[in-house]
């Protein structure tokens, strides 16, 4: 990830986050940084199995809505106003 896109990164949290959320996202963090199995990219292969899993899932309805997620996300970490939750755009999480 660029600088630029983990100050970008940063800046959202910090702005969003309360303070003992802020902590709590960076104890959850710590230890995956700690853990010494590196990361492996995913083939292309699997890249296109979870692809093709994704659209079949959709296809059949098994997703659930943006709405729903954010909303569940903020009942369980409080972090969100409810106009914040209703007014984000995809978009502008990425």
């Amino acid at each position: 990830m660029s600088t630029q896109a983990m100050a970008g990164l940063r800046d959202y949290l910090t702005g969003t986050l309360s303070t003992s959320d802020m902590m709590w996202l960076v104890e959850e963090l710590t230890s995956y940084v700690r853990k010494d199995a590196a990361l492996e990219p995913y083939t292309i292969e699997e890249l296109h199995a979870r692809i093709a899993k994704s659209e079949r899932d959709f296809a059949e309805g098994r997703y659930i809505a943006s709405e729903e997620l954010f909303g569940d996300l903020d009942k369980e970490f409080h972090f969100l106003e409810k106009e914040e939750v209703e007014g984000l755009q995809l978009a502008e999480a990425v």
